[in-house]
Protein backbone atom coordinates (compact mmCIF):
# COMPACT_ATOMS: atom_id res chain seq x y z
CA UNK A 1 0.00 0.00 0.00
CA UNK A 2 1.19 3.60 -0.84
CA UNK A 3 1.93 6.25 1.20
CA UNK A 4 -1.10 7.75 -0.47
CA UNK A 5 -3.37 4.66 -0.07
CA UNK A 6 -3.07 4.79 3.83
CA UNK A 7 -3.70 8.68 3.91
CA UNK A 8 -7.24 7.99 2.50
CA UNK A 9 -7.49 5.28 4.54
CA UNK A 10 -6.49 6.51 7.79
CA UNK A 11 -8.89 9.65 7.01
CA UNK A 12 -12.18 7.06 5.59
CA UNK A 13 -11.43 5.64 9.15
CA UNK A 14 -11.49 9.03 11.39
CA UNK A 15 -14.54 9.53 12.75
CA UNK A 16 -14.37 13.16 13.97
CA UNK A 17 -14.42 16.07 12.18
CA UNK A 18 -16.63 15.12 9.29
CA UNK A 19 -16.26 18.32 7.49
CA UNK A 20 -12.36 18.94 7.70
CA UNK A 21 -12.12 15.07 7.16
CA UNK A 22 -14.14 15.46 3.94
CA UNK A 23 -11.47 18.27 2.63
CA UNK A 24 -8.52 16.51 3.26
CA UNK A 25 -10.15 13.23 1.24
CA UNK A 26 -11.53 15.85 -1.69
CA UNK A 27 -8.14 17.56 -1.21
CA UNK A 28 -6.41 14.17 -1.96
CA UNK A 29 -8.82 13.29 -4.85
CA UNK A 30 -8.11 16.30 -6.77
CA UNK A 31 -4.12 16.44 -5.57
CA UNK A 32 -2.39 12.77 -6.73
CA UNK A 33 0.70 14.89 -5.10
CA UNK A 34 -0.75 15.87 -2.10
CA UNK A 35 0.87 13.84 -0.06
CA UNK A 36 4.18 15.54 -0.54
CA UNK A 37 5.89 19.41 0.35
CA UNK A 38 6.20 20.60 -3.59
CA UNK A 39 2.52 20.22 -3.86
CA UNK A 40 1.67 23.89 -4.12
CA UNK A 41 -2.01 23.78 -3.37
CA UNK A 42 -1.26 22.09 -0.20
CA UNK A 43 -0.17 18.43 1.51
CA UNK A 44 -0.83 16.63 4.27
CA UNK A 45 1.35 16.75 6.90
CA UNK A 46 2.04 14.05 10.34
CA UNK A 47 2.43 14.78 13.84
CA UNK A 48 2.64 13.85 17.28
CA UNK A 49 2.11 15.37 20.55
CA UNK A 50 5.27 13.72 23.01
CA UNK A 51 3.11 12.78 26.38
CA UNK A 52 3.83 11.53 29.66
CA UNK A 53 0.74 11.25 31.60
CA UNK A 54 2.65 9.92 34.47
CA UNK A 55 3.69 13.08 34.99
CA UNK A 56 0.79 15.43 33.75
CA UNK A 57 3.22 16.77 30.83
CA UNK A 58 3.87 17.68 27.50
CA UNK A 59 7.29 18.13 25.34
CA UNK A 60 6.87 20.73 23.06
CA UNK A 61 9.27 22.42 20.22
CA UNK A 62 9.61 25.87 20.03
CA UNK A 63 10.11 25.76 16.07
CA UNK A 64 13.23 27.40 14.61
CA UNK A 65 11.19 29.13 11.44
CA UNK A 66 7.75 29.68 13.60
CA UNK A 67 9.20 30.52 16.87
CA UNK A 68 6.09 29.09 18.07
CA UNK A 69 5.58 26.28 20.80
CA UNK A 70 4.55 23.44 18.59
CA UNK A 71 4.14 19.34 18.77
CA UNK A 72 6.48 17.26 16.80
CA UNK A 73 5.89 17.35 13.18
CA UNK A 74 6.49 17.81 9.77
CA UNK A 75 6.71 16.71 5.91
CA UNK A 76 6.17 13.46 4.74
CA UNK A 77 8.82 11.47 3.29
CA UNK A 78 9.79 8.97 0.46
CA UNK A 79 10.70 6.01 3.07
CA UNK A 80 7.59 6.66 5.61
CA UNK A 81 5.09 4.16 4.69
CA UNK A 82 2.19 5.21 6.60
CA UNK A 83 1.04 8.21 8.36
CA UNK A 84 1.51 6.64 11.45
CA UNK A 85 5.17 6.13 10.44
CA UNK A 86 5.48 9.63 9.55
CA UNK A 87 4.16 11.40 13.13
CA UNK A 88 6.31 8.88 14.60
CA UNK A 89 9.58 9.72 12.80
CA UNK A 90 8.57 12.95 12.98
CA UNK A 91 8.45 12.99 16.95
CA UNK A 92 11.51 10.90 17.04
CA UNK A 93 13.78 13.29 15.24
CA UNK A 94 12.44 16.25 16.60
CA UNK A 95 12.41 15.20 20.05
CA UNK A 96 14.94 12.89 20.36
CA UNK A 97 13.19 10.60 23.09
CA UNK A 98 14.15 6.71 22.07
CA UNK A 99 10.90 4.54 22.46
CA UNK A 100 7.42 6.53 21.60
CA UNK A 101 4.73 4.52 20.87
CA UNK A 102 1.88 6.23 19.65
CA UNK A 103 -1.48 6.38 21.56
CA UNK A 104 -3.80 3.45 19.91
CA UNK A 105 -6.44 4.78 17.88
CA UNK A 106 -5.40 6.48 14.60
CA UNK A 107 -5.27 10.22 14.42
CA UNK A 108 -6.37 12.06 17.45
CA UNK A 109 -7.26 15.52 15.21
CA UNK A 110 -7.09 17.12 12.16
CA UNK A 111 -5.73 20.65 11.57
CA UNK A 112 -5.40 22.87 8.57
CA UNK A 113 -3.58 25.86 8.49
CA UNK A 114 -2.64 28.31 6.16
CA UNK A 115 1.63 28.32 5.13
CA UNK A 116 3.30 30.63 3.54
CA UNK A 117 4.07 30.46 -0.22
CA UNK A 118 4.71 28.76 -2.78
CA UNK A 119 2.70 26.29 -0.37
CA UNK A 120 -0.87 27.65 0.66
CA UNK A 121 -1.93 25.05 3.39
CA UNK A 122 -0.79 21.81 5.80
CA UNK A 123 -3.26 19.93 5.72
CA UNK A 124 -1.81 18.20 9.57
CA UNK A 125 -2.69 14.27 10.91
CA UNK A 126 -2.18 14.27 14.62
CA UNK A 127 -1.44 11.77 16.74
CA UNK A 128 -0.27 11.61 20.65
CA UNK A 129 2.58 9.87 21.28
CA UNK A 130 3.39 8.32 25.17
CA UNK A 131 7.53 9.01 25.96
CA UNK A 132 8.70 5.46 27.90
CA UNK A 133 9.52 6.29 31.52
CA UNK A 134 13.07 8.22 31.95
CA UNK A 135 12.73 9.59 28.79
CA UNK A 136 15.15 11.89 27.64
CA UNK A 137 14.71 14.65 25.01
CA UNK A 138 17.31 15.93 23.00
CA UNK A 139 17.26 19.04 20.77
CA UNK A 140 17.00 18.44 17.19
CA UNK A 141 18.66 21.50 14.61
CA UNK A 142 14.67 22.44 13.25
CA UNK A 143 14.14 23.51 17.22
CA UNK A 144 15.26 26.82 19.06
CA UNK A 145 14.21 24.97 22.23
CA UNK A 146 12.93 21.49 23.63
CA UNK A 147 10.18 21.62 26.96
CA UNK A 148 8.31 19.55 29.05
CA UNK A 149 4.86 21.66 30.00
CA UNK A 150 2.53 20.93 32.70
CA UNK A 151 -0.89 20.33 30.98
CA UNK A 152 -2.13 24.07 32.59
CA UNK A 153 0.78 25.09 31.12
CA UNK A 154 0.21 24.94 27.67
CA UNK A 155 -2.42 27.27 27.09
CA UNK A 156 -0.17 29.98 28.07
CA UNK A 157 2.69 29.17 26.19
CA UNK A 158 1.11 27.41 22.71
CA UNK A 159 -1.74 28.88 20.31
CA UNK A 160 -4.95 27.10 20.44
CA UNK A 161 -4.41 24.14 17.88
CA UNK A 162 -1.88 22.83 20.32
CA UNK A 163 -4.23 22.86 23.31
CA UNK A 164 -7.07 21.62 21.18
CA UNK A 165 -4.74 18.53 20.29
CA UNK A 166 -3.54 18.21 24.08
CA UNK A 167 -7.33 17.77 24.81
CA UNK A 168 -8.38 15.44 22.88
CA UNK A 169 -5.39 13.13 23.47
CA UNK A 170 -6.25 13.62 27.44
CA UNK A 171 -9.50 12.38 26.57
CA UNK A 172 -8.12 9.64 24.99
CA UNK A 173 -6.12 8.62 27.48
Amino acid sequence: MSLYEDAVLVLKTYEDQPELRRTYLDHLSAHPDGMWKACEAGHLTASALVMAPERGQVLLTLHRKLNMWLQMGGHCEPQDVSLTAAALREATEESGVAGLTLLPGGPVRLDRHPIPSPCNWHLDVQYAALAPAGAVEAISDESLDLRWFGYDEVARVADESVVRLMEAARARL
